[in-house]
């Protein structure tokens, strides 16, 4: 559980740097701009592969009994946890609606997975997770985020459903031998 909870704090400690862009800049004026992406870089991935060995080490210590509905409310919506997460790399006009795709997704992620898990190891790295990306959402709009303002094509919001939904039925259908759970009889009980 240790090894799960240093990565967590280093993955998402990592990423509240640029939220304090005050404690960004002077990083960057005193190592320079590529040491900080490159420190930046080695730091986040550090803490994905402790919290990707850490979760798989980690306890099974229950919380909560997770209920059927919440498997099943995953199972329907994770697809939108995708869509948001492809859209924040593409031009599209979801971001002329929502201001932060990227961080939508993954609270989505997040809180789904709550739904889905009751265990320490589970809060740990899903509620660090919701709980950075609201912080992180509240933190970008105080400083001004804004949503875009160029419409693009119709055709380009098609790329992330359509991107989305293949990246989801690709975890799906692969989520036993990555992480351990399998969730396709879940996916059965909903739309069967």
């Amino acid at each position: 559980m240790l090894v799960l909870s240093i990565g967590v704090v280093l993955f998402l400690g990592t990423h509240l740097v640029p939220s304090a862009p005050g404690v960004r800049q002077r990083i960057i004026d005193r190592i320079g701009f590529n040491p900080y992406r490159g420190l930046f870089s080695l730091a986040s991935l550090a803490g994905l592969v402790l919290i990707i060995v850490g979760k798989g080490h980690a306890p099974v210590d229950p919380l909560w009994v997770p209920r059927n509905w919440g498997f099943t409310t995953a199972v329907a919506l994770m697809p939108l946890a995708f869509i948001f997460l492809v859209a924040s790399y593409l031009p599209t006009n979801l971001k002329r609606v929502v201001r932060h795709p990227m961080l939508i997704g993954v609270a989505l992620w997040a809180g789904l997975h709550l739904l889905c898990n009751g265990d320490v190891a589970s809060l740990i790295l899903f509620g660090g997770f919701l709980a950075f990306s609201v912080f992180d959402i509240v933190s970008a709009n105080l400083r001004g985020a804004k949503r875009a303002d160029t419409p693009v094509p119709w055709w380009r919001d098609l790329i992330p459903i359509v991107g989305g939904v293949l990246v989801y039925f690709v975890f799906l259908h692969y989520h036993g031998s990555l992480f351990g759970r399998t969730v396709l009889p879940y996916w059965n009980a909903v739309f069967s």
